[in-house]
């Protein structure tokens, strides 16, 4: 006897939306438009003779007959899911990676060699780049981004919640007074704002760049700092190899929140193997860098 079973589009637009109980976040995670997933689950209900939702004043709710069929619907499509994923991951397991240039260079790839270590079977392509990460359109897996404020309508896991701190080589003296540190060339990658603010938290809000502003990428400015060329205002998970070698210190424990560093991804690709395997191995291996 052959089975009956509704359009599948239909079916997803259903379950997603009943998990968000919003049509606006089922369309989200499902990449499509509003009208779309309401254009589905209308047809969806006029094939199943029942209504699966009902208005509210905040949007949208399920039935009873709704909450029956996501309780069944919802595991059967992680079922699919899951057979599907066993036999991708036997054709493919590569992961693509775009991270920030700093991060990449300064904490991920010195480290990937662990990762690689518990998962050799993952083949790790990684792209350095500041553009946003397009993860909609799949031109990558994973995205690692800084940002002061997280952009709106993405998914992501926190890295890093490290603030700044100013660090130099070894044998530049550590700060008493903020202004101890004006005997050595400021590096920035913006045109001074990044060490106004940190020297207003130290207390010195009237403070003037004393040399041209010329700015660097952040990676530039760490390298300067390793060269002896001066001081950089930098997160711990950035120079954490290099304190560790010896390289460069901290010269003062005054810190300035600048911003914060996320995994971006999509929801429907944190089932791939691959990508849950990074995912977990980034978020364990930076659990000192998250503040409690």
């Amino acid at each position: 006897m052959p089975r009956y079973l509704p359009p599948l589009n239909a079916v997803r637009a259903f379950e997603a939306a009943g998990r968000h109980e919003s049509f606006s976040g089922a369309a989200e995670e499902l990449n499509v438009t509003h009208a779309a997933i309401s254009r589905h689950v209308r047809g969806l209900e006029k094939q199943l003779g029942v209504q699966l939702f009902r208005k509210i004043a905040r949007g949208v709710e399920l039935t009873e007959n709704g909450k029956a069929y996501l309780v069944k619907v919802t595991p059967a499509l992680d079922q699919v899911s899951d057979a599907s994923e066993v036999l991708r991951n036997q054709q493919t397991g590569t992961l693509s990676i775009s991270c920030e240039p700093t991060f990449a260079m300064k904490w991920l790839m010195p480290r990937l060699g662990e990762f690689q270590e518990i998962s050799p079977e993952v083949d790790v392509s990684l792209v350095a780049s500041s553009e946003l990460a397009d993860i909609k359109n799949h031109e990558c897996d994973l995205g690692i981004r800084y940002y002061n404020q997280v952009p709106v309508g993405i998914s992501c896991d926190l890295i890093s919640t490290s603030p700044v701190f100013p660090y130099g080589i070894p044998t530049f003296s550590e700060v008493v007074d903020p202004e101890d540190l004006l005997q050595y060339r400021l590096l920035h990658e913006d045109k001074g704002q990044s060490w106004a603010s940190w020297f207003s938290k130290a207390g010195h809000s009237n403070f003037q760049m004393p040399q041209k502003p010329t700015p660097l990428s952040s990676l530039l400015a760490i390298e300067g700092a390793l060269a002896g060329q001066g001081v950089v205002l930098a997160s711990a998970e950035l120079v954490a190899k290099d304190v560790e070698n010896g390289r460069l210190k901290r010269l003062s424990n005054v810190s300035l929140d600048y911003g914060r560093y996320y995994l971006v991804f999509l929801n429907e690709v944190v089932r791939r193997k691959p990508v849950a395997s990074f995912r977990q191995w980034i978020i364990n291996s930076t659990t000192e860098f998250r503040d409690s």
